[in-house]
């Protein structure tokens, strides 16, 4: 999410309003960023460090090690969610679904605030930051001698070990979910063999497709990410005619939030 005043955030906000049908979640964003709340708000969400005193933890090691001790105060986590939520509300842009950075709400206490906020302001959706363990299975050929690749597996191995709270805790919430997500372990390398393998071992279900295209221009390069060429080669690789006629033969249907919401 863009802060306050940020040109990017009202630049997102006019894209939006001139696609009305496409579906925009808000990505809560707890880690590696900075709150929208005041910093007396939110003082168990922050670092604290001296140098950047109002910036939330760097690493997603230390949010995870703070969250899975109850290190945050969940109404402070409730409070922080809801202001970014409403931030986008409050321009006028209705808010499908809910994301997060570095998918951060499978830790339980940022699960139990997101489902809160999803609540409060009126939700539908949110996103299951689960890999499909069949999919994973079949494609282990094509992460072989790929390091980053299978680094990636093994977190993805460990993160899914929080998937069964996760689906019992959104279903008592009443919140509609895809049945989990393909693209993770390949961010920052997805190419042709990668997209295709992962949409041929697609389970039935429904399952959204991480993905980071983007334009490699200036903004882009001082934003800090990793992802810079990466996201040039994920756009001409989605609108490629052969990623179409792959979706076509495998009777794969695409479709937003704004239908999985009920919109």
């Amino acid at each position: 999410m863009a802060t306050a005043g940020d040109g990017a955030f009202a630049e997102a906000v006019a894209a939006a309003r001139s696609l009305p049908r496409l579906a925009v979640g808000c990505h809560v964003v707890l880690v590696d960023g900075a709150p929208v709340s005041p910093r007396d708000m939110v003082d168990t969400l922050v670092a604290g460090r001296s140098s950047e005193p109002n910036r939330f933890y760097s690493s997603l090691s230390a949010f995870a090690a703070r969250a899975t001790m109850g290190g945050f105060d969940r109404e402070q986590l409730v409070s922080e969610i809801t202001a970014q939520i409403t931030k986008i509300q409050a321009a006028e842009i209705e808010v499908s679904h809910l994301d997060s950075h570095k998918h951060a709400h499978i830790f339980p206490d940022v699960l139990w605030a997101m489902l809160r906020a999803a609540r409060i302001c009126g939700v539908p959706a949110i996103r299951s930051p689960f890999v499909p363990l069949a999919s994973i299975l079949a494609q282990q050929r094509q992460f072989a001698g790929k390091r980053a690749l299978l680094k990636r597996y093994g977190q993805v191995r460990v993160l899914n070990a929080f998937a069964g709270h996760f689906r019992r805790q959104t279903s008592r919430a009443g919140l509609r979910k895809p049945d989990g997500i393909i693209g993770m372990i390949e961010t920052g390398h997805m190419d042709a063999n990668l997209l295709r393998a992962a949409l041929v071992n697609l389970p039935e279900g429904t399952w959204e497709l991480v993905c980071h295209p983007g334009y490699a221009d200036a903004d882009l390069r001082a934003a800090g990410t990793r992802l810079i060429e990466s996201r040039e080669q994920e756009r001409e690789l989605l609108a490629a005619p052969e990623v179409k006629e792959l979706l076509e033969r495998q009777e794969i249907r695409l479709i937003s939030y704004r239908e999985l919401g009920g919109g």
